[in-house]
């Protein structure tokens, strides 16, 4: 080589050096964060995931997840909160709001009027409810009418396994749990689908068509009463009869109750290696069960109140008594403050807590999936594998139905993860035209708590059997960990 031709050589070496320097110094990506060669955090993550899938399947309705909590509170230390009662740096507190939500805190040495460090998730999946009129017989069949909860694809739910979980009010006041379907030796409930062979005409409907609402209708039993023909709805009256027997209520009780059906399927590990658990309602219990075990495993003195909120009914619209657009939060935040100040606070010092609280906003993301990548933005999406996940605004379309976190408070919590070496990621929902949602943060937001959504990403989501990465999940609890002990403290 000429001395000429080496010269150009070496410029063009210390060209692309340079650009490799600038290029790490100025770029910036989101890293898939396995690394099986550290088998200390490996065994953290799966450890932790194990725990977690006791929770999915122990918590398949709200009420049973608030339960579960509760039991998992008082297992740590943790105390039924009483208003009256004075609260001191250090105390741990919980109050379940009518077995449907719950809150709990860890009382920091700093004045409350300097707000409090929040973690709010919602804790409904969409699912089945039951009609109030719901037993009926046809064909010599008991079927029950129901009515779906929240935004589901109407044709996972039919022929397949499903439990019925809920409660159920006598007339002298006593309530009757019902949980069948989830033991081994227990009995399965199912929604029937057309056979192929009879599917022509089904088979040329729109997906929201091929099963109606109408027509999620319930097997539960085909013996009828004893006593031959002439009883009328003798099918019907034989699953009374043994409902009446097993559990004391009558078609009267059922008028009131409320029962959900959700699909019977325990929580599993997903593929050979086990990265994914797989199991029905992680959105959004795996961001309620991830903020519940950050805020019990605090162990360092905290100088901000942190505070962990578990809202019901984001899935139809955040209202109701239990929902994000209710008083809930205001009212236990007045009583809270109250007993960590030991006297009434005024309106102003109320509105100083909520103006200086910081808050995320706990809900799943919606995962990349390769099989389905046109309704994405690739570069603007949330990827299983790469940590908790943040979006800026959710909504729909033009930003509709969002809070949009503003740039200073987004920065300021990403910076605080990055000081901390936690990793994280950022996204939307997908294409700006293709769809949205939203979640609890809009309405935080409306009480004047700076809030950004994050959670874990995760697919399929809505389904029977939403998927969610072992590794995201426990970077989640890991990042709100550090959210609870270091933010404004």
């Amino acid at each position: 080589m000429t001395e000429v031709g080496q010269n150009n050589k070496d410029k063009a070496e210390d060209a692309k050096k340079r650009a490799d320097e600038m290029r790490k110094e100025l770029t910036f990506s989101f890293k898939n964060l396995w690394n099986p060669e550290n088998e200390e955090e490996m065994k953290a993550i799966m450890d932790f995931c194990e725990d977690y899938k006791v929770a999915l399947d122990e918590g398949k309705t709200e009420r049973e997840f608030v339960d579960y909590s509760v039991n998992l509170l008082d297992k740590n230390g943790f105390k039924p909160f009483d208003p009256d009662d004075s609260l001191k740096p250090g105390d741990r507190v919980y109050e379940a709001i009518h077995g449907k939500a719950l809150i709990a805190a860890v009382i920091g040495s700093g004045d409350p009027l300097d707000g409090f460090n929040l973690v709010g998730a919602h804790i409904d999946s969409p699912r089945i409810d039951l009609k109030t009129n719901p037993v009926y017989e046809a064909a010599d069949m008991t079927l029950l009418k129901t009515h779906y909860y929240g935004g589901i694809k109407k044709y996972h739910w039919v022929a397949q396994p499903l439990a019925i979980h809920g409660v159920v009010i006598l007339k002298d006041g006593k309530t009757v749990n019902l949980r069948v379907g989830e033991d081994p030796d227990d009995p399965v409930f199912t929604i029937t689908d057309l056979l192929p062979h009879l599917g022509a005409d089904q088979m040329q409907k729109k997906a929201y068509e091929v099963v109606t609402g109408e027509e999620l209708n319930v097997l539960i039993g085909g013996i009828p009463f004893p006593g031959g023909e002439d009883i009328k709805e003798r099918f019907k009256l034989g699953i009374l009869n043994l409902l009446y027997k097993k559990y004391g209520f009558n078609e009267r009780d059922l008028v009131t109750a409320e029962i959900e059906v959700v699909p019977a399927a325990k929580a599993r590990c997903v593929g050979f290696d086990r990265a994914f658990i797989g199991g029905y309602g992680q959105d959004d219990r795996v961001c309620g069960y991830t903020a519940l075990r950050a805020l019990i495993d605090l162990e360092q003195p905290l100088k901000r109140t942190a505070l962990v909120i578990l809202y019901d009914k984001e899935e139809t619209g955040s209202g109701g008594i239990t929902g994000a657009r209710s008083q809930l939060f205001p009212s236990v935040q007045k009583r809270m403050v109250r007993s960590i100040l030991d006297r009434e606070p005024t309106a102003i010092e109320l509105q100083d807590n909520i103006e200086r609280s910081a808050m995320l906003s706990s809900d799943v993301a919606v995962a990349f999936d390769p099989t389905f990548p046109s309704v994405s933005d690739p570069l603007n999406h949330s990827y299983a594998g790469r940590g908790i996940a943040f979006c800026k605004y959710t909504g729909r379309g033009g930003k509709g139905g969002t809070s949009d976190a503003n740039a200073e408070y987004f920065n300021e919590v990403t910076r605080l993860l990055d000081d901390a070496g936690i990793p994280w990621q950022a996204g939307e929902l997908g294409k700006v035209d293709q769809g949205g949602g939203g979640t609890v943060a809009i309405y935080q937001a409306d009480l004047g708590i700076s809030v950004i959504d994050c959670g874990v990403a995760v697919l399929s989501m809505h389904s029977c059997f939403e998927i969610a990465s072992k590794i995201d999940i426990y970077m989640t609890y890991v990042a709100y960990k550090a959210f609870f002990e270091k933010m404004r403290a």
